[in-house]
């Protein structure tokens, strides 16, 4: 694979994107940009009755358009199709010519448009059995057929929804339904790593996250059904902290979520738009949440949970809530602390918990067990909680 630097990639993309040559009005096919609220995209041309489209690429330059389809002309037969700017209009979509004889989908531009990632079968050097994260090249006017990334980042299952960055590492789903990232160095790959949590992790049920990230890095974007969502998959964003960490997901809200499934939410080459799936047709809305979301309050989380506690009758009990316990991405100085039952009645009166401390402390007279609830609050009145229980035994049973 040929060596392209972060630099080099950024100032082509610049220099494209602010070089058109296709009319302004011809841009994304023609359609009236969007709002803040989700509209259909280019209903009757990429939406249409009867088929199923997640996600569309387009070229930084504007011209062209690659986008995959499921459920149509059969069920089951995802494959890739585009649309030119030519000749003073837009071509009728078709079948890409290395989409042909193999399943291919969730296509994604880079290297200047001069390159497609995507999830393919039958491509050269497949890794494994079903699809391997791939790319196919520009030559001229032509497309090579699909060449596989090797393994890493594939391995003998499905990969899904490839994001090349900036220094050309990859973000993709694993088959099972974790958000990945491979770093790119010294021309190779190197070992997948799992994205930690609040990214993963976050429900019983992973959902194949159709990652977008930005070519900076700064910023994630995906799907989860995480609680608290309006329903199915929801799109969510996340930023990069200084520390290398993510922050705790923002739910897109509900002028783009639904109580249906949203995916693939792919941000447009000049940044202005984000195009994604729901409910089986391709809708797009200005990314202008990007921006404002990142300056709203963050939700605080349970990073660790906090481990049971053994204390002895008639011996003085204490115990510290580690700091490490709770994370809120404003900063942990905002956040205040109280503690109940489990089933919300107050401690038990010989249960002291000091909240500027976080310490639990007290002298137990019998034997027992006490389930507790901390309380995590920021100052946006936004909080979250964390169970545990003191088990209070004999010195006979140590």
């Amino acid at each position: 694979m040929k060596i392209i630097t972060p630099s080099i990639i950024l100032a082509l993309l610049i220099n494209n994107v602010f070089a058109q040559s296709i009319p302004v009005d011809s841009l994304y096919l023609g359609q009236i940009p969007p709002g803040d609220s989700a509209i259909v995209f280019a209903p009757g041309f990429i939406s249409l009755p009867g088929r199923n489209v997640p996600c569309i690429t387009f070229s930084p330059d504007g011209k062209s358009a690659f986008f995959y389809i499921e459920f149509w002309p059969k069920p089951g037969t995802p494959f890739t199709m585009f649309t030119e700017y030519k000749n003073g209009k837009w071509t009728t979509p078709d079948s890409a010519s290395f989409a042909k004889s193999r399943k291919t989908s969730e296509p994604f531009f880079a290297f200047n448009g001069s390159r497609i990632y995507l999830n393919a079968t039958k491509a050269l050097n497949q890794v494994s059995s079903f699809d391997d994260l791939s790319y196919v090249e520009k030559n001229g006017s032509t497309w090579s057929n699909p060449i596989s990334l090797g393994n890493p980042p594939n391995s003998p299952q499905d990969q899904y929804h490839p994001c090349i960055v900036a220094d050309s590492s990859v973000y993709f789903s694993t088959s099972n339904g974790e958000i990945c990232r491979c770093q790119y160095k010294n021309g190779v790959y190197q070992q997948r790593v799992i994205l930690p949590y609040p990214i993963n992790f976050a429900n019983t049920t992973q959902t194949w996250g159709d990652p977008f990230v930005a070519s900076d890095e700064s910023y994630l974007i995906f799907k989860s059904t995480r609680t608290g969502g309006y329903g199915q998959n929801d799109i969510y964003i996340s930023y990069k902290k200084t520390d290398g960490s993510w922050t705790n997901p923002k739910n897109l809200g509900k002028k783009i979520n639904t109580p249906n499934d949203e995916t693939s939410g792919d941000i447009t080459p000049d940044g202005k738009y984000m195009t994604f799936g729901s409910n089986k047709d391709l809708y797009w809305v200005s990314a202008s949440f990007i921006e404002s979301l990142k300056h709203t309050n963050f939700v605080p989380y349970l990073k660790s949970q906090i481990k049971d506690q053994t204390g002895s009758v008639r011996h003085s009990f204490s115990f510290i809530i580690p700091d490490s316990t709770f994370t809120d991405d404003n900063g942990n100085n905002t956040l205040t602390y109280s503690a109940v039952l489990s089933n919300g009645n107050s401690l038990p009166s010989w249960i002291n918990f000091e909240p500027t401390t976080k310490t639990f402390s007290g002298l137990p007279l019998e034997t027992g067990e006490v389930d507790i609830k901390v309380i995590a609050t920021d100052s946006a009145k936004a909080s979250v909680s964390c169970k545990f229980s003191i088990i209070i035994i004999t010195n006979s049973q140590k």
